[in-house]
């Protein structure tokens, strides 16, 4: 995504040192500026300040690290959880309380008992001397503190983004925001605001994300962007935005691998559609999207199978005991079941997985079971909407054939579902359980296609050892959706098979 200006070309760019969050802010940050990083105490601000300074290391620039609130003891062992050498980068600290020895290599002062304006020149005297040229100052509070009231402070924090700017210094600032929520004297004075958030959650990790609040001159990636803290540093999820991807393909119908099915549909499954399997639990969806990922297998396309809900040994055993053997084709590498932990994930990352199968690993088949677990996993419904209406439309985009598989509430009767996508979804494929004959027997019928003229009609479906089999139309019989259908015919039905429940 081009999102640069033109003033911005003659600007020279630095790398913070996380790629994805470059691409939120366009390319990076424009050098020799001070940049205001806050976030609650836990959030990500040292890592993130870290790994910026550790980048200028790699690029051969100068980096310093201002401490008020850390000793260097404590940056050094965030830096080991991470397996970073800080060899390469300076830390001044001014937060033991400790003897003050003039000779020692580093200074040391207790902010608490200085002057404000005495613990400024130390630091204009440590980069006077060291001449970086990425800069972090941490934090902000601690100058809050020694100014005492809010002229001083913004004055001082105006005089040291004028010195940092004079020695052509890329500043980081950060801040535990600690100060009034209405305060935006910062805001006002950084050329840029990054805002860090985390959120816990009733179950599960705790959340974190963040959002661009300013950045002059530049068309910036806004709104909330996942990210995590992991081993080797930050993985920043930009958010997915449909409209900057896009990609030819031929849109041709595709075979799900049962004739009958293709039938119902009016030809298949075509390239660029989503397709959503809707019914209640044990009624056949699951096993229907593996018989139509095989069949994508077969033609050589590579597929991605992400299982929210069941074991994926539980899910392949399945598959294998009805003639689907998935294994030789994930040993080979073109199939890949993700299983999933939706209390663990955030949404930002999940789309992350998605885009990465579709555009690193070449994915053209993409299976997500089920939408009910992938609900549970989001803040709430409007934001589950979102989030799959953007990857729906990425995926459609990319030529990517995608099923979606969401469990409805109940047997027979009145069946329900947490969440209404239907409107969002190219292709509806309703799975009813229904009574007949003394035996609880199964249907599936195809509600919606935007692509073909489907057939209307309601076919029995059967779960056995030989696979899927699908009769003929249900004609003579009325009532099969709600459950409890009347025959009026001598339509046959499927023999019975060694049953194999399925979803």
């Amino acid at each position: 995504m081009a999102i640069t200006t033109a003033n911005r070309d003659q600007t020279q760019m630095v790398s913070t040192g996380i790629v994805d969050l470059d691409n939120i802010l366009g390319g990076g940050l424009t050098s020799k500026r001070a940049y205001l990083l806050e976030g609650t105490p836990g959030s990500g601000k040292t890592t993130i300040a870290l790994q910026f300074l550790l980048e200028g290391a790699k690029q051969g620039e100068r980096g310093l690290y201002i401490t008020l609130s850390e000793t260097a003891a404590e940056l050094r062992e965030v830096a080991s959880s991470h397996r970073w050498n800080l060899s390469d980068i300076e830390l001044f600290e001014l937060v033991s309380g400790e003897g003050l020895d003039p000779e020692a290599e580093q200074s040391i002062l207790e902010p608490s008992e200085v002057e404000l304006g005495e613990t400024i020149q130390r630091v204009m005297e440590c980069v006077d001397r060291l001449k970086p040229i990425r800069v972090v100052f941490d934090s902000l509070s601690e100058m809050r503190l020694l100014a005492q009231n809010s002229l001083r402070y913004r004055r001082q924090i105006l005089a040291l983004k004028q010195y940092f700017s004079l020695r052509q210094c890329t500043v980081l600032m950060l801040d535990d925001r600690s100060s009034d929520p209405g305060d935006l004297q910062l805001h006002s004075i950084a050329h840029g605001v990054i805002t860090l958030e985390q959120a816990a959650q009733d179950y599960g990790t705790e959340r974190r994300r963040l959002r661009v609040v300013k950045m002059r001159g530049v068309k910036y990636r806004g709104g909330f962007h996942d990210f995590n803290i992991e081993t080797g540093g930050v993985a920043v999820f930009p958010r997915l935005i449909a409209a900057e991807h896009h990609s030819q393909f031929t849109e041709e119908l595709r075979s799900t691998g049962l004739a009958r099915l293709d039938q119902i549909l009016g030809g298949g499954l075509s390239a660029g559609t989503n397709a959503l399997l809707s019914g209640p639990s044990g009624v056949g969806k699951t096993s229907t999207a593996i018989r139509c990922s095989l069949t994508a297998l077969e033609r050589g396309e590579k597929a991605a199978y992400f299982l929210f809900d069941e074991g994926r040994a539980t899910m392949l055993a399945r598959a294998k005991a009805m003639g689907m053997d998935l294994t030789p084709h994930i040993e080979s590498g073109a199939l890949d079941v993700v299983q999933i932990d939706p209390a663990e994930l955030s949404p930002g990352e999940f789309a992350s997985w998605v885009r990465n199968a579709v555009e690193g690993d070449g994915v053209k088949f993409i299976v997500i079971d089920s939408l009910n677990a992938f609900l549970q996993a989001m803040p709430g419904e409007k934001y589950l909407i979102l989030q799959m209406h953007e990857m729906l439309s990425y995926l459609n985009q990319q030529g990517v054939i995608t099923l979606l598989i969401l469990g409805q509430h109940g047997i027979i009767g009145d069946v329900r579902a947490d969440v209404d996508l239907s409107y969002l979804s190219d292709t509806i494929m309703l799975f009813r359980y229904f009574e007949a004959q003394g035996e609880m027997l199964k249907a599936v019928s195809v509600a919606k296609s935007r692509t073909t003229p489907h057939e209307a009609s309601i076919r029995e479906y059967r779960l056995g050892s030989n696979g899927i089999q699908i009769g003929e139309p249900l004609r003579d019989f009325e009532g099969v959706l709600t459950g409890l259908p009347s025959y009026r015919g001598k339509t046959a039905l499927l023999a019975s098979d060694t049953a194999v429940s399925g979803d």
